[in-house]
């Protein structure tokens, strides 16, 4: 079973036959279907249901010659909205089953995003037509949570949200400088990078580190589709499972200039969430790839 079926309401599910119930109800009232050529006498079938305006759990299997489902594995998801980045994205085919994941290199966060891709079947498409890389791709991410706390936000004047917003354009030239192969760019963002590890280690003996630090975005654990965020609450909206009842927060974040959706339990909330105000927890990271029509 995923660990993340309480994301979306379905905390209550923790036994082998519970699950398989509702695995059966996903293949049978899906709401939205996939298939693509899995080889000459099988089909991949990629089926997904909602419980909730854009969350629901997919299905994923094959159909053999005698029109019989196979069940492979399966998974919550978000559907996010907007548009995250238009960065190049390459995808890597998990070892152990038809399933994929996401790698980008995003400026604003400074490290290598690596996600769970949702829409598999256009790009199974593509690859078996030789039409990659498919280019005028856009990604749209999301997030999945089972653990999170809800903190005040960082008072900011006018004067010093101008202030850091004119820094972060001049990091991101420099950064895209520095991708480029620009030495001067480089030796630029080291010396920002000394200057701020001597303010942060001058200011945290006498403040506390998250009015310091107003988001971060990082790497959890060793799986490498998991991260640890703080960000900013732009939206917040409450949603109720159709089946459980159990009630979900659906959120849009801001994280690092990263605009992404996230989605938890009420019961593994710690706070009120309320726009304006920040979430941190621990997300397992999803993406969606616009292709262009």
């Amino acid at each position: 079973m995923h660990k993340y079926l309480a994301a979306i309401g379905f905390s209550q599910i923790n036994n082998r036959k519970d699950f398989n119930k509702l695995v059966e109800l996903c293949v049978r009232e899906s709401t939205e279907r996939a298939y693509t050529s899995n080889g000459d006498d099988t089909m991949l079938a990629i089926l997904s249901k909602e419980f909730a305006p854009g969350l629901g759990l997919t299905v994923c299997g094959e159909y053999d010659e005698n029109n019989t489902f196979t069940y492979e594995y399966s998974y919550p998801f978000l559907k996010g909205s907007g548009i995250t980045t238009s960065e190049d994205i390459s995808i890597e085919r998990h070892a152990d089953k038809e399933s994929y994941a996401g790698v980008c290199d995003d400026i604003n966060i400074g490290i290598t995003l690596i996600f769970y891709l949702q829409n598999i079947i256009p790009y199974i498409r593509a690859k078996n037509t030789d039409n990659l890389p498919v280019k005028g791709t856009t990604l749209t991410l999301s997030a999945l949570s089972i653990c999170g706390n809800i903190m005040m936000p960082i008072m900011k004047s006018p004067r010093v949200r101008e202030r850091a917003d004119k820094k972060k354009i001049s990091r991101n030239r420099l950064m895209q400088a520095a991708r480029n192969g620009d030495e001067d760019a480089i030796e630029s963002l080291t010396l920002d990078d000394m200057d701020m590890y001597s303010t942060i280690t001058k200011r945290i003996q006498r403040e506390d580190i998250y009015t310091i630090v107003d988001t971060y975005f990082m790497p959890y654990g060793v799986e490498c589709d998991q991260y640890s965020i703080l960000g900013e609450i732009l939206e917040c909206e409450k949603l109720v499972n159709s089946v459980t009842n159990e009630q979900i927060y659906r959120m849009k974040l801001t994280c690092n200039e990263l605009v992404f959706d996230l989605c938890i339990n009420e019961k593994d909330l710690y706070g009120e969430p309320a726009v304006g105000r920040r979430f941190k927890g621990i997300i397992w990271l999803q993406g969606y790839i616009n292709y262009p029509s």
